[in-house]
């Protein structure tokens, strides 16, 4: 009896210890000269959006910048941008940063400086790293689903152009990110350069780049509606458009690629992958959608923003006929390991799948990691 009330008090307090708000204040005591007022935090506390009004800075007479904010306890990554991606935080040469890292235990202040900002760099010591075999198919191709516009890309075998060969086709979010550095905001994939020296190796594919939508990247990678208040105190809910993002994928460019180049269009030769919010939308692509996707690369996946996410793989998993290739690093936040391993674990016992989990020790939520781990996602789909 006793036993079991002592239990009770202590499973409460760990709760309530986990769930505490930690004040958080970060300065901003330098900035490069050309700087504008409009200063961003963006997290893994609020799903890395770059102009969100909740972490806008405020700028004080002294010309320095704060931010005042609450957060559980856990650990996170973050960086500062004026509004953009493109517009985020660089090293004073006009190269990358690595995320800064918060482990938050206590009340916590820190003080830190912006050496540069990315498009301050985006015609001098930034050049472009695409490829021959990349181009852009189209500058504001149509989103009918959310009526918008969006650049995609697409890769090209190299031996596309002196055969009759079919290809598969692997579909990437955040396609800033995936073949050229002077477009990326946080460092390029080199799905490309990866590509070119597997094709003697490994099957040869076509590759379409989507890139995301900004500030609402988050908005149309999340298929649910969603709210991250549950981590900080001060962030906003927000309207989930996955669905009618994975729906354009399918019902839009899909058919748009399968009839103006030669792929192979079955389940079988359709993949997906991405990471973090694009992790998440493609592994909820592949639920939706088990007849179009025979595969998925789910790097380092966010499904903390939308836990509802497990209850459609066990919903919808037993249609799923796949591979799914699930990615984790240990330094990507308290979660990180702890959700994918679950995905992992729910989809082999709802789904049909061929599935393998990696999870690595050193590894950070960036594009630098994720860059060393596409080789071995690529291979193992392809197989």
């Amino acid at each position: 009896m006793y036993r079991r009330i002592f239990f009770s008090f202590g499973a409460v307090l760990f709760y309530l210890l986990s769930a505490a708000q930690f004040k958080v204040q970060i300065q901003i005591i330098s900035v490069p000269e050309s700087a504008v007022s409009d200063i961003f935090l963006a997290g893994s506390f609020n799903g890395w959006a770059p102009a969100d009004k909740n972490f806008q800075f405020e700028k004080k007479a002294d010309g320095k910048y704060f931010l005042d904010f609450s957060l559980s306890k856990g650990f996170y990554e973050f960086k500062i941008t004026r509004g953009g991606w493109q517009q985020a935080e660089c090293k004073a040469d006009g190269s990358d940063i690595t995320n800064r890292v918060l482990q938050l235990v206590s009340d916590t202040a820190l003080s830190i400086s912006v050496e540069g900002w990315k498009d301050q760099f985006s015609t001098t010591a930034r050049k472009s790293t695409a490829g021959r075999n990349v181009r852009i198919l189209d500058t504001a191709f149509f989103i009918p689903q959310l009526n918008r516009q969006r650049r995609i890309w697409i890769y090209l075998p190299e031996r596309y152009y002196f055969s009759s060969k079919r290809y598969p086709v692997l579909y990437m979010h955040d396609g800033q990110n995936v073949f050229d550095d002077l477009t990326s905001y946080a460092g390029e994939w080199g799905v490309d350069e990866c590509l070119d020296t597997l094709a003697a190796r490994a099957k040869e594919c076509i590759v379409i780049g989507i890139d995301n939508g900004g500030h609402r990247r988050l908005n149309e990678y999340c298929p649910y509606d969603f709210s991250l208040s549950g981590i900080a105190a001060n962030a906003a809910s927000g309207k989930g458009e996955g669905k009618e993002y994975a729906e354009f994928l399918v019902k839009t460019l899909k058919p748009f690629i399968d009839k103006n180049y030669r792929t192979l269009p079955g389940r079988k030769n359709t993949f997906i992958a991405g990471s973090s919010m694009g992790g998440l939308i493609s592994m909820y692509a592949v639920l939706r959608y088990p007849e179009v996707f025979g595969g998925a690369g789910v790097f380092s996946p966010a499904f903390w923003i939308a836990p509802a996410i497990f209850n459609d793989i066990q919903a919808r998993g037993k249609k799923v006929k796949a591979r799914i290739y699930f990615y984790a690093g240990d330094l990507e936040g308290e979660s990180m390991v702890s959700d994918t391993e679950k995905a992992y674990t729910l989809s082999r016992q709802y789904s049909h799948i061929k599935t393998v989990i990696v999870i690595r020790k050193e590894g950070r939520h960036n594009e630098a990691r994720w860059r060393k781990e596409f080789p071995a996602f690529y291979t193992w789909m392809m197989q």
